[in-house]
C-alpha cells in the first residue's frame, strides 16, 4: 500500500554517485602530479638525512658555512671596491673644478652612505649597529639576546655595513666585529635546518660550538687567514675552550679563506693565491740583535697609547652622554647624528685641506700596502707635487712624502688627527668594526719609529763588521700587530701580520711587541670588547685577574647570596601557588620538598608555571584546587649547586664555565639562597674596590 503524496520540500532529489565520484581528466593530473612532487621531496630529503648521518652533519655544516661566509666576503669587498674607485674617477675628472664643488663631491659620499646605513639598520633591527662582538660575548657567557641572533640582524647587517666599507679611508672603520657577527648568525640559523634534517635536538652546548667555530670563520674570511681565525676565537670570544672545537674552527676557517682567495683570483685581483700585503723585506739578514731592544720599545709605546685611545674613549660617550643635544641624537635622531659625524670626519679628510696630511687619497688596503714597503723613505728622491694620472701602486709612498713638512709632519698629524676621529667614528650606531684602523693606526705608530730609527742609523746597526740596515716596514708591521693586540688583548694580531704579508723572518720582534703591548694595556684597562660591554651594561661576568683571583679564594658564598629567596613547595596547593607567583617576579623558582624543611628537589621555570595555570583553567576547572605542583607541573632537577662555604673563586669558574644565570645555595639539601649573575658581578666589583676583604679562616 503506497503512502500519501509527499510535499515537494520534503522530496530528497536523487543523485547521482557517478557524476560525484568522476574527477575531471584535469584535476586528477594534477593530483597525480601534487602527489608526485610530494614523493620526490620526501625523498629527496630522506636521502639528504641520510647523508648527512652517514658523513657526519658537522663537515656539512661547517663546509657550507665557510662556502657562504666567503661569498658574503667577496661580495661586500667587490661592492664597496668598486663604488670607491667610482668615487675616486669622478673625482678626478672635478680636478680643475671650483674647490666648492670638488668639496661637496668628497663629502657627499660617505655622508650619504653613512646616514644610509644607519637609517636602514636602525629601521630593520637596532641590534645590528656596532661592532656585535661584545655582544656574542655575552651570549657565549650564558645570556640569551634573540634579537641579535635573528634573520633581520643579518640582513640589516650585511647591508649596513656594505656602505660603512665603501666610504673607504673617509669614515674609516672596517669589518672584522661586524663580519664575525654576522657568521655567527648564519651558523645558527644553519644550525637550526641541520638539527632538523638529522633529526637531533639543537642543546645549548652544540650551539656554543657552532658560535665558537663562526668566530673563526668571520676573521679567517676577512683577511684569507685561517689560523688567525681560530686563534682569535680563542682568545677573544670563549671565556674557556674546549679542545674538541679546534678541528672545527680550522676546518671550517680553511674552507672560507680558500674560497675567498680563489674568487679574488677568478675576479683577475690576483694571478694566484698569494698573500694579501706583499712585502720584500731583507731574509739573509732582516735585523740585528740590538733591534729587539727597538721593537720592545715600540710595543711598550703602542700599549700606552692603546691606554690613552681607551681612556679618551670613554671619556668622549661620558662627555655626549651628559651633554642634552648630543645625548637626544644619540638615542632618539641616530641617523642625523650619523650624518653630523660624517660631515666632520669627511670635512676634516678632505685631500685639499687637512686631508693632505692624511694621505686621504688612499683606501684601507692601499695605506697598509704603502705602510709595509721596504723603501727607507727619507733615502729617497721625493718630488715637489703629487703624480700626475692619479695613484699608482710603486708610489703609494708620495702621498706620505709630497705632503707639506714631509713625510715626518704626515705621520705626526695622521697619530694626532686620526686619533680623535676614530674616537668620534666609534660613536657612529651603524655597523661596523674597529680592528682594521687599529691594525692602521699602529702601522703609521711604528712606521714613523722605523724611519726616525733609520735617520738615526743611515749605514743600519754595525756589530762584529756586519751592517744590518733598518727596515721601516718591518717597524709598521710590528706597530700593527702591537697596537691592535693591545686594543683587544690578544696575541693572535702577530700570526695575522704573518699570514697576510707571509713575512716571517720577523717573527721574533714582532712577538716581543705584542706580548710588551698586551702587558701594559692589561695592566692598565681592560680590552676595547670588555670596555664596550661595561658602557653598554651587558650582563658579562667580568674576569677575575690580577689581586681578585687571590683575593677571591676568601670570600665565600654566604656573604654575598641572595637569602630573600622565594621557594614553592611541592605539596602546595595551585592556590597557594599563584599567590606565590603573584607576589614575586623570579623567572627561576626553587622547588622544595615542603615549607619547613626546605629540602631542593628542582626548580620550575615562571614561564611554565603560568603556562600551566593557563592550561589547567581552560582543561581541567573543576581540578583547579586539587593536587600539588608535582601533579599538573614538571619539575627539572637540579644539576648545579653551590655550598654557603663555597668560595667566590669557586662561583665564578662554575659561572665562567657553564655559561650560568643562577645557581641555588644549599646545605645538607636544604635551601639556603641564590646566586645570580648579578650578585656575582657585584661581589667581583666590591673585592676590586676594596669594600669586602678576603677572610682568612671564614671569617671577613
Amino acid at each position: 500500500m503506497e503512502g500519501p503524496d509527499k510535499p515537494s520540500w520534503l522530496e530528497t532529489p536523487e543523485l547521482d554517485e557517478d557524476a560525484l565520484l568522476e574527477v575531471p581528466e584535469g584535476a586528477r593530473q594534477s593530483g597525480v602530479c601534487t602527489r608526485r612532487r610530494g614523493n620526490v621531496c620526501t625523498n629527496c630529503l630522506s636521502l639528504l638525512r641520510t647523508i648527512l648521518l652517514r658523513t657526519g652533519e658537522d663537515w656539512w655544516f661547517l663546509f657550507t658555512l665557510g662556502v657562504l661566509m666567503a661569498l658574503i666576503s667577496f661580495s661586500m669587498d667587490f661592492t664597496s671596491t668598486r663604488l670607491q674607485k667610482a668615487h675616486r674617477r669622478f673625482l678626478e675628472q672635478l680636478q680643475k673644478a671650483p674647490i666648492p664643488l670638488h668639496f661637496l663631491v668628497w663629502i657627499s659620499f660617505p655622508v650619504v652612505l653613512c646616514t644610509f646605513a644607519t637609517a636602514f639598520s636602525q629601521s630593520i633591527s637596532p641590534a645590528s649597529a656596532g661592532s656585535g662582538i661584545p655582544e656574542l660575548k655575552t651570549i657565549l657567557g650564558g645570556v640569551v639576546l634573540q634579537e641579535h641572533l635573528s634573520l633581520r640582524t643579518f640582513f640589516a647587517k650585511s647591508v649596513g655595513l656594505t656602505c660603512i666599507l665603501s666610504c673607504g679611508s673617509t669614515i674609516f672603520l672596517g669589518k672584522v666585529g661586524p663580519f664575525v657577527h654576522i657568521s655567527s648568525i648564519l651558523a645558527t640559523f644553519l644550525g637550526r635546518i641541520m638539527a632538523r634534517l638529522g633529526g637531533s635536538h639543537e642543546d645549548m652546548s652544540r650551539q656554543y660550538e657552532m658560535l665558537v667555530a663562526a668566530a673563526a670563520v668571520g676573521v679567517g674570511c676577512c683577511f684569507g687567514a685561517p689560523v688567525t681565525g681560530v686563534l682569535f676565537s680563542v682568545e677573544v670570544m670563549s671565556s674557556h675552550f674546549a679542545v674538541r672545537d679546534y678541528w672545527r674552527g680550522f676546518f671550517s676557517a680553511s674552507c672560507g679563506a680558500l674560497i675567498f682567495r680563489l674568487l679574488a683570483v677568478l675576479d683577475s685581483q690576483q694571478e694566484t693565491i698569494t698573500t694579501l700585503f706583499k712585502t720584500n723585506f731583507r731574509i739573509d739578514f732582516p735585523y740585528d740583535l740590538p733591534e729587539l731592544l727597538f721593537f720592545a720599545f715600540l710595543g711598550l709605546i703602542c700599549g700606552l697609547v692603546s691606554w690613552a685611545c681607551l681612556q679618551s674613549q670613554r671619556k668622549f660617550i661620558h662627555l655626549i652622554n651628559r651633554n642634552p643635544l648630543t645625548s637626544c641624537l644619540l638615542t632618539k635622531q641616530k641617523t642625523i647624528y650619523s650624518a653630523l659625524a660624517a660631515f666632520l670626519l669627511a670635512t676634516t679628510t678632505y685631500p685639499k685641506g687637512l686631508g693632505c696630511l692624511l694621505a686621504a687619497r688612499l683606501s684601507m688596503k692601499e695605506l697598509l700596502n704603502s705602510l709595509f714597503d721596504h723603501q727607507t723613505w727619507g733615502s729617497l728622491s721625493v718630488n715637489d707635487s703629487t703624480t700626475p694620472g692619479g695613484l699608482r701602486p710603486d708610489d703609494l709612498w708620495r702621498e706620505w712624502g709630497d705632503a707639506p713638512g714631509g713625510m715626518y709632519a704626515a705621520f705626526t698629524a695622521f697619530l694626532t688627527i686620526k686619533f680623535l676621529l676614530l674616537i668620534i667614528a666609534m660613536t657612529i650606531p651603524a655597523p661596523a668594526g674597529y680592528f682594521m684602523p687599529l691594525f692602521i693606526y699602529g702601522a703609521v705608530l711604528g712606521r714613523l719609529i722605523g724611519e726616525l730609527l733609520a735617520l738615526a742609523f743611515p749605514m743600519g746597526i754595525n756589530t762584529e763588521g756586519v751592517a744590518a740596515y733598518i727596515t721601516p716596514g718591518a717597524y709598521a708591521l710590528a706597530g700593527a700587530a702591537a697596537f691592535s693586540g693591545a686594543m683587544t688583548h690578544t696575541i693572535s694580531t702577530a700570526m695575522l701580520v704573518f699570514e697576510l704579508t707571509g713575512q716571517i723572518t720577523h717573527i721574533l720582534p714582532v712577538l716581543i711587541a705584542v706580548l710588551l703591548a698586551n702587558g701594559v694595556s692589561q695592566r692598565l684597562q681592560p680590552s676595547i670588547y670588555d670596555s664596550a660591554i661595561i658602557m653598554k651594561k651587558l650582563p658579562f661576568l667580568p674576569r677575575l685577574g690580577g689581586k681578585g683571583r687571590n683575593g677571591a679564594h676568601g670570600i665565600l658564598v654566604e656573604y654575598f647570596m641572595d637569602k630573600d629567596v622565594v621557594p614553592l613547595p611541592s605539596g602546595a596547593s595551585r592556590a597557594e601557588l599563584s599567590q606565590l607567583v603573584r607576589s614575586t617576579r623570579c623567572s627561576v623558582y626553587p622547588v622544595v620538598n615542603s615549607a619547613e624543611n626546605l629540602m631542593l628537589v628542582g626548580s620550575v621555570k615562571r614561564k611554565e608555571l603560568t603556562e600551566c595555570f593557563i592550561c589547567l583553567r581552560e582543561q581541567q576547572p573543576e581540578s583547579l584546587t586539587s593536587g600539588g605542583l608535582s601533579d599538573w607541573c614538571q619539575i627539572e632537577p637540579i644539576t648545579t649547586q653551590l655550598s654557603p662555604k663555597s668560595s667566590l673563586y669557586q662561583a665564578h669558574r662554575m659561572f665562567e664555565l657553564l655559561g650560568l644565570q643562577q645557581v641555588f645555595v644549599t646545605s645538607s639539601g636544604q635551601l639556603k639562597g641564590v646566586v645570580t649573575l648579578r650578585e656575582l658581578r657585584k661581589a667581583i666589583e666590591d673585592l676590586a674596590n676594596g669594600v669586602i676583604v678576603p677572610c682568612v679562616h671564614g671569617r671577613l
